[in-house]
């Protein structure tokens, strides 16, 4: 198992980070190699991805969700094993610090090399990089989700 942790600060209240990242349908927006998230119910996702010609669908099941502060899940079935969390953390009124921390199984040669050059912590940087732009640009989330779980 490996792991990863990364994270960027946003300047957007803690508020809208939370509720853009609970708009997974979105992630393709900003996550390099998600084609496609399907929201099957408020606690399981069905992602289909593409990365290095690698196709992959898989579904993640929402573990904990506390508005504002946190988003864990796992997958479950498929061929990815991960696991994570995403936390929010309130810098001031208009700044947020969103770090996200993912326990993951390469999986075959290709993969297990790639863990080991760092691609999968360049993958995760560059997408909270990407996501910054998104809800920057946007000022404002395109929606929200603020049960508990």
């Amino acid at each position: 198992m490996s792991q990863v942790e990364q994270s960027i600060e946003v300047d957007v209240p803690v508020r809208t980070a939370y509720n853009q990242w609970t708009q997974f349908e979105t992630f393709p927006h900003f996550m390099h190699g998600v084609e496609r998230i399907t929201q099957v119910s408020e606690t399981l996702t069905h992602w289909e991805t593409k990365v290095s010609g690698v196709q992959r669908e898989f579904d993640a099941e929402i573990t904990e969700q506390i508005p504002d502060e946190r988003v864990a899940w796992t997958t479950v079935g498929g061929e990815a094993k991960q696991a994570g969390v995403v936390t929010f953390h309130r810098l001031d009124e208009a700044r947020t610090k969103v770090m996200l921390q993912m326990d993951f199984d390469p999986e075959g040669l290709a993969e297990n090399v790639g863990d080991k050059l760092g691609f999968v912590k360049r993958q995760v940087s560059g997408d909270l990089k990407h996501f910054k732009t998104y809800i920057e640009s946007r000022g404002t989330e395109t929606g929200s989700w603020r049960g508990a779980v």
